[in-house]
């Protein structure tokens, strides 16, 4: 597989760590509130013939299986963890959050399970399969023009309801659930020399890139980004949080329309290069992981393996990496109309 034509590498500028927000302990703790209302996902040791042609029989690949998480997504775990902060009067009021779809099933969820109500705001153009799935976890979903009317709507639903907004990826308490992910798998694999993490608006990547640092600082942290929805690269290169123009990648779960301050920062202390894709090698790495793996799995779930077997392949050949799948939200008909379209 192959990246795009600039897709080298961007790597950050100072030092690989410096004081991290939570410790080891804490993220420790946080998972254990979270408790059975996630799950522990496996880890699968990677062997086969389509992988070893494009990495090599001496690289070691585990994958991180997030796509087995409740809601098909790693999304739980930072939106229960905004919930269980929650005053009891808050909470009782109800959340709304914005999302293309993962986060919002997630939200839908942790409401359910928490006890409460979710209003959530999706794109008009969201893929039906999420929209169904939110509602059948209880929400009511309301469907928007664009992501900015769909932040502006979920503004107009806190406001009138007093409901608190959960947001996608920025906070602290999203970064340390989505920790829970890092210090998972660097309890399942030991001594791991790289670690791959796709990044959309970066909630997940500054959690997950903060523990790997904390449990496992040898590591390399390598953050993945695709090309039509690059705020994290732009962001490094400014040294503060940037806009885009506009989304345009099929991989929608990591079309964030900017970055924030709080996952911007984490992700700047602790991600040590980032790499940017094309939405053939994302179509490829889904086709991959279908044919050898039997994972189907949407465009963002195959990111970090896109980069593992593309723009890393040599660099991490013989490597011990961790590989993070983050989801599976994609309904037959668009699964089937990407693998045929991968081109080799």
């Amino acid at each position: 597989m192959s990246a795009t034509s600039n897709s080298k590498p961007t790597t950050k500028s100072g030092t690989k760590a410096g004081k991290q927000p939570f410790s080891a302990a804490d993220i420790e703790e946080n998972r254990r509130r979270l408790g059975d209302l996630v799950i522990e996902t496996p880890v699968h040791r990677w062997r086969s013939p389509g992988l070893s042609d494009l990495v090599g029989d001496e690289t070691e690949v585990f994958l991180k299986l997030e796509l087995l998480q409740y809601t098909g997504s790693f999304k739980p775990r930072g939106a229960l963890t905004n919930m269980m902060h929650l005053a009891p009067a808050q909470l009782a009021r109800g959340v709304t959050a914005v999302s293309a779809g993962n986060h919002a099933i997630a939200t839908a969820y942790a409401a359910k399970v928490m006890g409460t109500t979710a209003k959530v705001v999706m794109m008009k153009n969201a893929n039906p399969y999420r929209v169904a799935l939110c509602r059948r976890y209880g929400a009511d979903v309301f469907l928007a023009e664009d992501v900015h009317a769909a932040f502006d709507e979920a503004e107009r639903i806190r406001e009138a309801e007093g409901r608190a907004f959960i947001h996608p990826f920025e906070g602290e308490y999203t970064a340390l659930g989505t920790a829970s992910v890092g210090w998972e798998f660097c309890r399942q694999v030991p001594d791991l020399d790289a670690v791959i993490i796709p990044v959309g608006g970066g909630g997940l990547a500054a959690g997950m890139a903060t523990a790997v640092r904390i449990m496992q600082p040898r590591a390399q942290v390598f953050g993945v980004e695709p090309e039509g929805a690059d705020s994290m690269h732009r962001s490094f290169a400014a040294g503060k949080p940037m806009p885009i123009e506009k989304v345009a990648t099929i991989a929608d779960s990591l079309g964030a329309p900017y970055a924030m301050p709080y996952s911007f920062e984490l992700c700047r202390q602790n991600i040590d290069e980032l790499v940017k894709l094309d939405d053939d090698a994302l179509r490829r790495a889904m086709a991959l992981l279908f044919c050898e793996m039997k994972l189907a799995v949407e465009p963002a779930g195959a990111a970090a393996t896109a980069a593992l077997t593309g723009p890393l392949a040599e660099r991490l050949r013989g490597k011990k990496v961790g590989v993070l799948v983050c989801g599976t939200n994609i309904d037959p008909e668009s699964f089937s109309r990407h693998i045929l379209a991968a081109k080799f």
